[in-house]
């Protein structure tokens, strides 16, 4: 059966980052802990139930395979909160034992009993957004906390139980030199986690960044500091599955590894999306649905509205490019069968564009595999393109 994931979405944060473009929602500063949780909770249980209604028929009694908090700032819920969420969803859908459950932690909203009662509640594994160890840089990153607090949150990460977590950290930072980013990764290190997120930070629309640019690192330094920090980690244990991911033996994200393999996921929560796919077993034909919730936090909470805000079947046309953007940000690809088995379409249909960037040096000469070259990797837009 395809893999089913659910997605969490907490929608609000104490303050908005400047390069943040999720959709995140600042609470009232005169009092940053009145969030609506029993009425959220009570909505995020409706709507998951109000979606597998929905998708009965393409579900067909999938147990999931992972449950993802993401916000926003998912740990500015009360353990409480979250263990009554769980237990809802229990009793909607089959959570086998031992799920990957996971949820994103901002070291500024760390307390020692929360993170015990999320461990008790069912939660097993957490990302931490430390994004950097160096004050100077959290500051313009325009964080909640201070590399002491990153530490102490990661430390109490592990008295709290947790053997699994995530460092979420980020290079390129404005006026960030090479040693000042090996410094971060260094620190990481140290504090043993099982996983690393490392990504190079960007500039996105509808960001403060977008609208005033900072000066980042020049072309060379970015990709001296990349380079190296690559080296760095492959020789500390981390192996390099993704572009931005590295982990430990047997210490992948099984929640993200689903949608880089193009699996299905029910999102909830005010602009969760989802994506679920119904196939005909008789025929091989697959049609595939994407959704997408309220994002104001407010319509997504109104009684008067559905939580629906929009679905759309993705046209047969699309599906390579959807798919392809997703296995090839993966070092090792995926089995070439698995784009028939998730698209309904014939390998055939992308025979003439993979032929292309196996001559361009972006794809592995293997009929077996869909599997990115180094080059690939390094140039996936380009990659990417071929196909478009």
């Amino acid at each position: 059966m395809l893999p089913l994931s659910l997605y969490i979405h907490i929608p609000w944060c104490i303050k908005k980052c400047p390069y943040c473009d999720f959709n995140s929602h600042t609470l009232d500063q005169k009092n940053p802990g009145d969030i609506p949780e029993s009425e959220y909770v009570a909505a995020l249980l409706e709507d998951l139930e109000q979606d597998l209604e929905r998708y009965s028929g393409a579900i067909q009694n999938r147990p999931l395979h992972s449950i993802f908090f993401g916000g926003g700032t998912p740990s500015l819920l009360s353990s409480g909160a979250a263990a009554d969420l769980l237990h809802g969803i229990n009793k909607l859908i089959t959570v086998p034992a031992g799920t990957e459950i996971t949820l994103e932690a901002n070291p500024g909203t760390f307390e020692t009993e929360k993170f015990k009662g999320f461990f008790q509640a069912g939660i097993n594994r957490l990302s931490i957004g430390v994004q950097s160890f160096n004050n100077e840089h959290l500051q313009k990153l325009g964080r909640i906390h201070d590399g002491k607090q990153a530490i102490y949150a990661i430390e109490g990460a592990h008295e709290a139980g947790f053997t699994q977590f995530n460092i979420d950290l980020m290079h390129g930072l404005p006026g960030q030199t090479h040693q000042q980013a090996l410094a971060d990764l260094t620190t990481a290190i140290e504090l043993s986690p099982t996983h690393l997120s490392w990504y190079q930070l960007t500039i996105e629309k509808n960001t403060q960044f977008y609208s005033y640019p900072p000066l980042l690192p020049a072309e060379e330094q970015l990709w001296r500091i990349q380079e190296t920090g690559f080296e760095f980690l492959k020789d500390n244990g981390f192996e390099q599955y993704e572009i931005s991911a590295f982990s430990k033996a047997a210490s992948q994200c099984k929640h993200n590894l689903n949608y880089w393999r193009f699996g299905d996921y029910l999102g909830i929560g005010a602009g969760a999306h989802g994506k679920i796919t119904t196939t005909n077993l008789e025929t091989g034909t697959v049609e595939i649905q994407r959704s997408h919730k309220h994002k104001q936090p407010t319509a997504y909470l109104d009684a008067s509205k559905a939580f629906l805000a929009g679905e759309h079947t993705v046209d047969n046309s699309e599906l390579p490019i959807e798919f392809l953007m997703n296995v090839f940000r993966l070092r090792k690809g995926v089995d070439a069968p698995l784009f028939e088995q998730r698209t309904g379409l014939p390998l055939a249909q992308i025979a003439e564009p993979v032929e292309r960037a196996i001559k361009h040096g972006l794809i592995e000469p293997n009929s077996a595999i869909l599997r990115p070259t180094s080059r690939g990797s390094q140039y996936l837009d380009d990659l990417l393109q071929l196909f478009i």
